[in-house]
């Protein structure tokens, strides 16, 4: 049989990314992003529905989105679903979330304060968000697409 997993996105981001390294030196940015749906119902009223989605976003696409982007600002994401599945320590339970593992961000509109570029940074004042332990440099020309979650490495999240 067969499959299909893709999702796109475009909305807000709901709070400043988190950007963490795994031990092994890839990058891992977790956002949250809003997507607004607007209709009009059968008495025409308008109404809004707001999806909060979490997005995980990989390699050097994730310092990209750690270092230009912030909360409130437009984002395109295309990725795919995942769902994580876990055991509550407390109750014992299973629980489970569903989320999107990016595979290609777009940053949306323009930086803050004026000027072109959707996603160039607004002013020099922004401070790093994590310290990066020195992983060995991408080589030249590595595409910014196709950033996967490490297969064998640990995730500290």
């Amino acid at each position: 049989m067969a499959s299909f997993n893709k999702v796109i996105l475009v909305g807000n981001l709901t709070r400043d990314p988190e950007l963490r390294y795994t031990p092994k030196g890839t990058a891992i940015a977790k956002i949250g992003v809003a997507v607004n749906r607007v209709w009009t119902n059968e008495a025409g009223e308008k109404k809004e529905e707001v999806t909060f989605v979490d997005v995980d976003v990989f390699g050097r696409t994730a310092e990209n989105v750690g270092q230009y982007m912030r909360k409130g600002r437009p984002i395109l994401i295309e990725g795919r679903l995942r769902l994580d599945q876990w055991d509550d320590k407390q109750t014992g339970q299973k629980k489970s979330k569903l989320g999107v593992v990016a595979e290609t961000v777009q940053f949306l509109g323009s930086a803050p304060g004026g000027g072109e570029g959707g996603g160039a940074p607004a002013a020099a004042a922004q401070a790093p968000r994590t310290q990066r332990p020195a992983p060995a440099a991408a080589p030249a020309g590595e595409p910014l697409e196709g950033d996967g979650p490490p297969e064998s490495d640990d995730v500290p999240f």
